[in-house]
C-alpha cells in the first residue's frame, strides 16, 4: 500500500471504487469513513480495513465485495479472510427484469414479472421515505432520476412576435417599406415567456434526519433539470448554500461534496435565524424575487417562533409563492400543531406533504403550475 502525505483523495477514490461494486457508500457513510480515519494510524492495513468494513458496509452481503474491493485498491489480502461465494451483484429490479425479458421467456411469464416490478414501484412511490430499507433507496434513487421537473414561466420584460397582443409599429413599418410603401397585414408582439426562479430550502436538523439524504437527492434532479434557475439552501443551526455542488452530473458525487459542506447536518433547528441569514444575504438582493420558494422542514423550532413568522412573512412579500412542504403532513391524524409551523402558517400558500416519492412528484407539478 502506498502512503502520502495526504490519504484523502485515495480514501476517497477507494469508496468510489465501493460504490461501483454495488455498496450503498452514501455521503454520510463517506464522511464516517474519513472521520475514523483520522484517528488511525493509515499505514496500518488491519486499522484501515476495520474503519471502513464497520462505516461502509451495510448488509452482510456487502463484506465479500468489500474484501475483493479493499484487496484490489491497497494490493494486499484483509486481515479476515471471509468465505467468498460466487454470488453475481445484486441487479436492482428494473435492470433485472429487462435481462429475463431479453432471455427469451414467454409472454405469459414476462406479463406476470412486469406486473410485480410494476407493483413493486407502485407501492415503493407511497412508502415513507424514513423508512426505506437499503434496497428500497437503492431502487428509489432509480426512480428519482427517471423524474422530469418542468420549470414554472413567467412573462419576461422583452416582446415577442405574436399573432395578437400590442401592436408592433417597428415590425408594421418595415413589412410597409418591404412592399414598396404598401399597407399590408398588421405585426403584433407581447412579453415572452421565461423560467421562473425557483429556491429550495431544505431543513437537515436532527428531527430530519431520515428524509434529508432523499431530499437532497429530489434536489439534485430539480437543479439538473434547470442548473441556472434553481438554488438550494440547507437550513439547521446555519444557512449553507449547496447549489454549487447538487449542479454535478453525478448524483453520488454531487451528494458528497453536498455532505462535505454542510457542517450541521443532523443538528439543531434555528429556522428563524436561518431564514433571516437567507433573506438578508440573498433573498432581498433578488434571489427569492418573483421566486417559486419551497421550504422542507417538519416545523420543530429551537429558536423564537415569533422570528420565524416574521421571517416567513417577509420571505411571502417578496416571493411569487411559498410552499412549505412537511413530511409529516401526509400522515392520518397529522395536524400543525408544532410551534414553527404554526407561527409560520398564516404566511404560506400551501401546506404539502413530503414523505414519499408520490408526494414529491405532486410538489413538481405544484411547482410548474406556480
Amino acid at each position: 500500500m502506498t502512503t502520502s502525505a495526504d490519504p484523502l483523495p485515495g480514501l476517497v477514490g477507494f469508496t468510489a471504487a465501493l460504490r461501483e461494486a454495488g455498496l450503498p457508500c452514501d455521503a454520510h457513510r463517506v464522511q464516517a469513513y474519513l472521520a475514523a480515519v483520522e484517528r488511525l494510524d493509515v499505514a496500518d492495513p488491519g486499522q484501515l480495513y476495520w474503519a471502513g468494513r464497520l462505516s461502509l458496509c451495510a448488509d452482510p452481503d456487502d463484506l465479500p465485495r468489500y474484501d475483493q474491493a479493499f484487496a484490489s485498491w491497497f494490493s494486499t489480502e484483509p486481515p479476515v479472510r471471509q468465505h467468498r461465494r460466487s454470488q453475481p451483484p445484486k441487479q436492482p429490479r428494473i435492470a433485472a427484469l429487462a435481462t429475463e425479458q431479453g432471455g427469451g421467456s414467454s409472454d405469459k411469464k414476462s406479463g406476470e414479472q412486469l406486473s410485480v416490478a410494476a407493483s413493486d414501484t407502485e407501492v415503493l412511490r407511497e412508502r415513507d421515505l424514513g423508512e426505506l430499507t437499503t434496497a428500497e433507496r437503492k431502487h428509489l434513487r432509480e426512480l428519482l432520476e427517471t423524474l422530469r421537473p418542468v420549470p414554472p414561466r413567467r412573462s419576461s420584460l422583452r416582446y415577442r412576435p405574436a399573432k395578437r397582443g400590442r401592436l408592433d409599429p417597428s415590425r408594421t413599418l418595415r413589412a410597409m417599406l418591404a412592399r414598396g410603401g404598401e399597407p399590408g397585414k398588421l405585426a403584433y408582439s407581447r412579453h415572452g415567456p421565461r423560467p421562473r426562479r425557483v429556491v429550495l430550502l431544505i431543513d437537515v436538523s436532527g428531527s430530519m434526519k431520515p428524509y434529508a439524504d432523499s431530499l437532497l437527492r429530489f434536489a439534485h434532479v430539480v437543479v439538473r433539470g434547470s442548473p441556472a434557475n434553481v438554488e438550494v439552501f440547507t437550513l439547521g443551526t446555519r444557512l449553507t448554500r449547496v447549489t454549487r455542488q447538487l449542479r454535478q452530473r453525478d448524483p453520488e458525487r454531487a451528494m458528497l461534496s453536498a455532505g462535505e459542506a454542510v457542517p450541521d447536518f443532523a443538528g439543531g433547528t434555528r429556522l428563524g435565524d436561518t431564514l433571516r441569514a437567507f433573506l438578508d444575504r440573498w433573498g432581498q438582493r433578488g434571489l427569492a424575487r418573483r421566486a417559486a420558494v419551497v421550504l422542507f422542514s417538519d416545523g420543530w423550532e429551537r429558536g423564537d417562533t415569533t422570528l420565524l413568522g416574521e421571517q416567513t412573512a417577509r420571505l411571502k412579500r417578496l416571493a411569487h409563492a411559498v410552499f412549505w412542504v412537511n413530511p409529516h403532513a401526509g400522515k392520518d391524524g397529522y395536524a400543525p400543531v408544532q410551534s414553527g409551523i404554526a407561527a409560520a402558517l398564516p404566511h404560506v400558500d400551501r401546506l404539502l406533504a413530503g414523505h414519499s416519492l408520490a408526494t414529491l412528484e405532486r410538489l413538481l407539478g405544484e411547482i410548474r403550475d406556480a
